[in-house]
């Protein structure tokens, strides 16, 4: 097994509004290469810092806006998130917990600040992502997963240097506890200062970690929180180390190599899908929320 080589390290971008209520970083899809099928299946990735909201009466967040083709991925560090779409499913992910909501045919949804986060105020830290999906997937069903964190299976690492939590896919024989619709792995490392952690993936994986919290050396490399690394399609493996306590989101899955195009809150193969994405919408055939 051969030692994967980093491609990139990429300082956090200017951060922007989504709605009212999520200021994000955004590192998928990026300047200088960093394009939705370079990271395939991973084609959006913001990140909202660590930010403080102060309380307000008002929900902030996103109204209804429509989705297809691919799933969202919110993972919740700090604050609380509540959702709602129009295939009747809702939920409120608090810190540690993740949603992972498959739009496939078509939803509406709305997120924004859980009522009493808002009342109170506090830090406020996420991380989305959107997962694509192969063609033959992309007019299923929507589904709707909602992780709490007590219900995510995780590795306690040797020696309490902290734990792995498998969010999709596997680490040394866990099993991760969302469904994917393609190979994905997906993990929260959580890790104390000293600890060392090795992890394996196939060299043609798009792989990449996002430091959350804290610092850490991959291989002879130093990164920040906040920073997202690169890997690139060469060699399997990697060490993590944890110069500080440290939050780490470590991500690799199998390109979907398939056209992409995107418009939006659309993500399929075609522009006539695309175009088919808006018509259905403006008929009623995405369902109905308030």
């Amino acid at each position: 097994m051969t030692t994967k080589k980093i491609e990139r390290i990429i300082a956090p971008p200017a951060a922007h509004m989504v709605g009212d209520g999520f200021r994000v970083h955004n590192f998928i899809p990026y300047g200088r290469g960093m394009s939705m099928e370079r990271m395939s299946p991973f084609i959006m990735m913001d990140y909202n810092s660590k930010f403080y909201f102060p309380p307000t009466e008002e929900l902030r967040g996103v109204g209804v806006h429509p989705h297809r083709g691919f799933e969202t991925v919110t993972i919740a560090y700090k604050g609380k998130v509540a959702h709602h779409d129009s295939s009747g499913n809702s939920g409120i992910i608090g810190e540690g917990d993740v949603q992972w909501m498959t739009a496939a045919s078509g939803i509406l949804h709305k997120e924004y600040h859980e009522e009493q986060f808002s009342r109170e105020g506090g830090d406020f830290q996420m991380v989305q992502l959107w997962v694509n999906l192969p063609a033959k997937d992309k007019m299923s069903a929507p589904k709707y997963q909602g992780i709490l964190n007590r219900d995510i299976h995780k590795y306690d690492l040797p020696d309490q240097a902290g734990v792995i939590e498998v969010i999709a896919g596997a680490y040394n024989g866990i099993q991760g506890s969302a469904s994917t619709f393609t190979p994905v792995q997906l993990f929260n490392a959580k890790l104390q200062k000293g600890a060392v952690v090795p992890f394996d993936f196939p060299a043609a994986y798009n792989t990449a970690l996002l430091v959350v919290e804290g610092q850490i050396r991959v291989n002879d490399s130093e990164v920040a929180a906040d920073h997202f690394l690169l890997f690139a399609n060469e060699g399997e493996a990697f060490t993590v180390t944890a110069t500080e306590d440290a939050i780490v989101l470590i991500l690799s899955g199998e390109p979907i190599d398939e056209p992409i195009v995107s418009h939006g809150p659309f993500v399929m193969n075609t522009q006539e899908e695309i175009v088919q994405a808006f018509n259905d919408v403006n008929m009623g055939r995405f369902g109905y929320l308030d």
